[in-house]
């Protein structure tokens, strides 16, 4: 799925959906508060009230760069939290490549922030070590983000993930550390959207008179538009998360900008009563 913002244009690559067994991540989102809001149904919920979310990533296209937003699950990593999310074996590289998106051809990895779900094809298992999936790329994390991950000693899992898919990155000097307002090019800055993680940024992009927003885990689910104090389980701040929810749909509600989240797809912020709701741009 594709859509263009000015001169820049944004492919979405999916690696998983899923329909339900979301409950693990918004407790409040049960499906009779979810068919509350006829709006999220059926581009992102069921007629059931079940949550319909993916783990994807987008490559941003700019006239002079190739951006790649978030990097999924990844395959073959252990010690995830969740069983299928453990020792995946999946062609992800061959989708992105016959998109017209070999490795080789990226030359920025931009991680949202440094949660399993978002740095997982940073690297890839080759005789037995991990190395970066995208040598020729510069990876850019936000510097608050990487220093509280490289010092988190508490979830086991979350020290597998930073092992396995942060710091070999780290170690083969392809990484920058980016401040939460950083821009990029003439085209793509970040945003600081702190909350979800304590160094979580989204991205915006201007171009030829247009806007778009990627908002990465701002909000998991477009339901969290409605009820900005539903908060994910793994939110590290979740009064914080709520405020930069607000923050961040205020700015962009009722404008022709394009928003897409880390986990749902493309539509428009409308202001609804005290809250929000989302006009889909297609499933």
């Amino acid at each position: 799925m594709q859509w263009q913002v000015g001169n820049v244009k944004i492919t979405k690559l999916v690696e998983m959906e899923t329909i339900g067994s979301t409950r693990f991540i918004l407790p409040a989102a049960t499906n009779d508060e979810i068919r509350k809001l006829p709006w999220l149904i059926p581009h992102f919920a069921t007629e059931e009230g079940r949550l319909k979310m993916s783990i994807h990533s987008l490559v941003v296209e700019t006239p002079s760069r190739r951006i790649l937003v978030d990097t999924g699950l990844g395959n073959d990593k252990q010690g995830r939290g969740v069983p299928v999310w453990n020792n995946r074996d999946t062609p992800f590289l061959e989708i992105m490549a016959a998109a017209g998106f070999p490795p080789d051809s990226i030359d920025t990895v931009l991680c949202t922030h440094l949660h399993v779900d978002h740095v997982g094809w940073n690297t890839r298992l080759v005789g037995g070590k991990w190395v970066p999936t995208f040598p020729g790329a510069r990876y850019l994390f936000g510097k608050t983000e990487y220093e509280y991950w490289r010092d988190y000693t508490a979830e086991p899992d979350k020290v597998a993930v930073f092992n396995d898919s942060v710091k070999p990155v780290v170690d083969a000097g392809l990484v920058d550390l980016i401040p939460s307002d950083h821009r990029l090019c003439e085209e793509i800055s970040v945003i600081p959207t702190p909350g979800h993680s304590p160094g979580h940024m989204s991205v915006l992009i201007e171009s030829a008179g247009e806007r778009g927003l990627l908002s990465g885990d701002v909000a998991h689910h477009p339901c969290q538009m409605a009820h900005l104090d539903w908060c994910s389980v793994v939110d590290s701040d979740p009064a914080q998360s709520a405020a930069s929810r607000h923050t961040i749909f205020s700015r962009f509600a009722d404008t022709p900008t394009l928003v897409i989240g880390g986990h749902f797809s493309a539509g428009h912020i409308k202001r609804d009563g005290d809250a929000f709701r989302f006009e889909a741009l297609g499933s």
